[in-house]
């Protein structure tokens, strides 16, 4: 059973899908099976003397025969891009309700998943379970012509109509059973070296600076052809796997059609007709073995997505605007909404972790309470409510400086998004770009600085409008003067807006933006 069952739209466009590939099926057997009576009648007519060809009627079959084998044609089109449609608007809209689940949960709750992992299942799993979507018409569809041949078939007795029945009904068991055998391990394999390669690319795309600047491109080279090889070979057994139930499939249409053959009655036409038609039905019932070589593949698509299917209905997005600030306890210490602290202590001592708790992004290590509920027990949507945070390692998308910035919140305009520009020392910056706002950056900030990227990530947490605005070595990477500005500015715009600040930094100017200080050794640890 198929956990993800596509919309009403698209039953309706595969129930479309199905009436074309039966058409397709019964014109396929009919066009066979009607060939081989014409050929086989206008043979014994030529063979019997010019007055049997004159009385042979040759016209009418052999236009059927050519309105058959168009109406066929049309049918197989019309099945593959009804099929494809349904199965690519069904697979969009999932991978939009997946992402959407995944990138709504609380980050401390939800699955460990790499990058690649991730991307995995959203592309190569999806994608198993799309061939599931797109090959469904075809097993009624297939039983139609099945059945429609044995039909035909009966014309030459019962006998042979009996024995292409059971045929055909051992046939999708037998198919099931090869296919199972051939292609259950080497599907597995092949999903989880795919995950892992994907994982390892996605790694290595990220560090690319490292892997040049150290000259490590032929160990990564060595490195991704290594995790390749367990993909490669699984995919040969698969290959393998597809020969194998195609030869089963060709020697039983050979079976069937000289089993019917040597049990039908009448005239040669007669069984002719039944020879060719019941080789068309083994034809017809190929796919039932085109879906039982998937079968395994789309089983561990549907296996690896479930982990993301059964995650919480999305979280409600924050809501646009400023919410009522809370109070934030550390330790014991409480600070009203509109605080300016700066959370000092040695490197490792976990400042950082305390202003991820605090984001929501992991669990805490010290006692932290938002509103005197410990931030463990707060909602992830709460705590996006309360606090918009600038990491110490700014994470943006591949889009635009303004599509950036949009992420923020719903609504801002390009005056709101020039304004925390100014504040962030980049709106100069921004202006000198080709195209501004619209300037296209790759994943993870393509070719913007270190200290550019920060102070992006910066301008997009103004703009979230949030109660508390938790920075993570705001000026790292700055030259003296900027960071001198920047300070400035954020100054003047937590003056002018009474946001919170909660601050960490190794650099002496930013700490001049907060009012009081606290050491991290001096909280207790849980």
């Amino acid at each position: 059973m198929n956990p993800f069952p596509p919309a009403a739209p698209e039953r309706r466009t595969l129930r479309q899908a199905l009436a074309c590939a039966t058409i397709a099926g019964l014109a396929s057997i009919l066009l066979l099976a009607l060939s081989g009576w014409f050929l086989t009648g206008a043979a014994i007519a030529g063979a019997s003397g010019a007055a049997a060809v004159v009385a042979f009627n040759y016209l009418i079959p052999s236009a059927a025969i050519r309105g058959l084998a168009i109406l066929r044609t049309g049918g197989r089109y019309g099945e593959r891009l009804l099929s494809h449609q349904a199965a690519l608007t069904a697979m969009a809209d999932l991978r939009g309700r997946l992402f959407g689940k995944l990138a709504a949960q609380d980050s401390r709750t939800a699955p460990d998943l790499a990058s690649g992992d991730a991307s995995a299942r959203l592309i190569g799993d999806i994608e198993a379970l799309e061939d599931l979507v797109v090959r469904r018409p075809g097993r009624p569809a297939s039983l139609a012509a099945a059945c429609f041949a044995v039909a035909l078939v009966a014309l030459a007795g019962w006998k042979a109509a009996l024995a292409l029945a059971l045929l055909l009904a051992a046939l999708p068991p037998l198919l099931t059973l090869a296919a199972r055998r051939l292609t259950t391990r080497p599907a597995a394999e092949a999903a989880d070296a795919l995950g892992a390669l994907r994982t390892a690319f996605v790694d290595y795309a990220a560090a690319r600076p490292e892997i040049i600047a150290y000259g490590l491109a032929p160990r990564v080279a060595d490195s991704m052809a290594a995790l390749s090889r367990p993909l490669d070979r699984a995919r040969a057994a698969l290959a393998r796997g597809d020969g194998v139930v195609a030869g089963l499939l060709a020697g039983y249409g050979t079976l069937a059609a000289a089993l019917v053959f040597a049990l039908a009655e009448g005239a040669a036409p007669v069984r002719a007709l039944a020879l060719l038609a019941a080789a068309a039905s083994v034809e017809a019932m190929a796919a039932f073995a085109r879906t039982a070589l998937r079968q395994a593949s789309v089983e561990q698509g549907m296996a690896r997505l479930a982990t993301l299917s059964q995650l919480p209905e999305e979280l409600n997005p924050a809501p646009g605007g400023t919410a009522a600030g809370l109070p934030i306890t550390l330790g014991g210490r409480v600070l009203d909404p509109g605080a300016r602290i700066a959370i000092t202590g040695v490197s490792g001592t976990g400042k950082t972790r305390l202003i991820e708790a605090l984001a929501g992004l992991r669990a805490p290590v010290h006692p932290i309470d938002l509103g005197g509920t410990p931030v463990e027990r707060c909602p992830a949507d709460a705590l996006r409510q309360q606090c918009a945070l600038a990491p110490q390692d700014a994470m943006l998308i591949a889009g635009s400086i303004a599509d950036n910035l949009r992420i923020a919140r719903p609504g801002i305009t390009e005056a709101e998004m020039h304004a925390a520009l100014r504040t962030a020392c980049l709106d100069t910056t921004v202006a000198g770009m080709p195209a501004g706002l619209e300037t296209p950056i790759a994943e993870a900030g393509g070719t913007l600085s270190g200290g550019e990227r920060k102070r992006l990530s910066l301008a997009r947490a103004l703009l979230a409008r949030r109660p508390w605005l938790l920075l993570d070595e705001p000026s790292e990477g700055l030259d003296a003067a900027t960071e001198a500005a920047l300070v400035a500015r954020l100054r003047d715009w937590l003056d002018t807006t009474g946001t919170g600040l909660l601050l960490v930094s190794h650099r002496h100017a930013p700490l001049a933006l907060a009012t009081a200080r606290i050491d991290i050794a001096a909280l207790a640890r849980r």
